[in-house]
């Protein structure tokens, strides 16, 4: 069993996908005057978790929407629902924080989900899943989907899906059966320290492009490897899941102002979007975390051969040249990289053999620090090998 909010007049009701997933018949049972109906699917979103059912009924007393952007920590936030199929129960606490994502509940502990949860510490059970989270006025700010728990069940810390992201899918679901997001086609890098000083982006904030997609859109409006996004929109860019949600929400089509760095100067481009589909998903890399030590020794790199390509799974386009050996105690292997990495750049100068890849590291055996831009089976990312302390 679970939850679910009346949206209209007619019976559409808003619920988490995980509730009504492989589900064969659907119940509904409406609180105020326990009539059950039989209900229809009319789409679900595993990214957000979000579903859409109909049922046969009119003047029904649907809900209203708040606006969730305008949400404050320590704001009163009310979780209605079914917890333990107990029916109708009302629990109250405050929005704990705002933003939670990277949390692995979406998909299977997929983190490639779109998650951008509500945090509240009103009680939420098993049973709750796609009740309403309100405010004190009555109006939806969210929701419930997930509880962190070591019992099973309420801790104070649960999650709940915004409002205004659950209406966009709500909408998306009932005109088109799915939902449709934009795509831009950039691989993203979350922005540390170490790399804003490599890529000159001083304090800004923004996500750091470690690749772009071959006919993208991205590449028709000239964004590079390398470049910093810091607005979308003339909205600032915090952290790489705050921009692919940016991204994912807007229509295929719709033309977006784009603030980005590039080698330390701003620069203004316009990407018009594209539709996401399963083969275009917007891959985030996460760098490794960097280790000590001795900059680029301990390493063979060889051609990319047709060998290479299949041993590796390296893709036909792909250029550079391919880790084959390489010793555990390096600074490479500290930083992260493993056989079969394929290094396209090293301090942004494009590698295109073996040859040309050592010259340019007897070049920079005195730096501390060298840049290389690789790739793992093709999904680009940036990392920075330190010298041995």
């Amino acid at each position: 069993m679970g939850s679910g909010v009346v949206v209209s007049q007619d019976g559409h009701i808003l619920t988490n996908n995980h509730v009504v997933e492989g589900a064969d018949e659907i119940l509904v049972t409406l609180s105020n005057d326990k009539h059950q109906y039989k209900a229809t699917k009319i789409g679900g979103d595993k990214g957000t978790d979000i579903a859409v059912l109909k049922i046969e009924a009119k003047n029904l007393t649907p809900i209203t929407f708040a606006d969730s952007d305008k949400l404050r920590v320590g704001d009163l936030a009310i979780a209605i629902g079914n917890p333990f199929g107990l029916t109708q129960t009302v629990s109250m606490g405050i929005i704990s924080a705002l933003g939670r994502h990277d949390l692995g509940i979406i998909n299977n502990n997929n983190s490639a989900g779109y998650e951008d949860f509500i945090q509240t510490d009103a009680s939420i059970n098993p049973g709750n899943s796609g009740g309403a989270l309100v405010d004190v006025e009555g109006r939806m700010v969210g929701i419930n989907s997930a509880i962190y728990s070591r019992s099973g069940g309420n801790q104070g810390i649960g999650f709940a899906v915004p409002g205004n992201l659950a209406h966009s899918v709500m909408d998306s679901l009932i005109k088109n059966g799915r939902v449709v997001r934009g795509f831009m086609g950039v691989r993203l890098q979350e922005l540390d320290e170490t790399l804003k000083g490599k890529f000159k982006a001083g304090d800004s904030e923004g996500s750091l492009v470690a690749g772009v997609e071959p006919k993208s859109p991205a590449e028709k409006a000239g964004i590079e490897a390398g470049d910093v996004i810091t607005d979308v929109n003339g909205k600032k860019v915090e952290s790489t899941q705050q921009l692919r949600m940016m991204v994912s929400s807007l229509a295929p089509g719709a033309k977006v102002a784009v603030k980005l760095l590039r080698d330390g100067k701003a620069k203004d481009v316009q990407v018009e979007l594209a539709e996401l589909d399963a083969k275009k998903t917007v891959a985030q890399a996460t760098p490794p975390e960097d280790g000590a030590p001795d900059v680029l020794d301990g390493v063979t790199v060889s051609e990319i051969d047709p060998s290479a390509r299949k041993q590796y799974g390296i893709p036909e386009d792909t250029k550079g040249v391919v880790i084959t050996a390489m010793e555990p105690d390096s600074p490479s292997a500290a930083a992260g990289l493993k056989v079969g990495d394929v290094v396209h750049e090293i301090e942004h100068t494009p590698v295109n053999n073996s040859k040309q890849a050592v010259e340019l590291s007897e070049k920079l055996k005195q730096e501390k620090q060298v840049l290389l831009r690789v790739s793992t089976k093709g999904v680009s990312r940036f990392v920075v090998v330190k010298e041995k302390e």
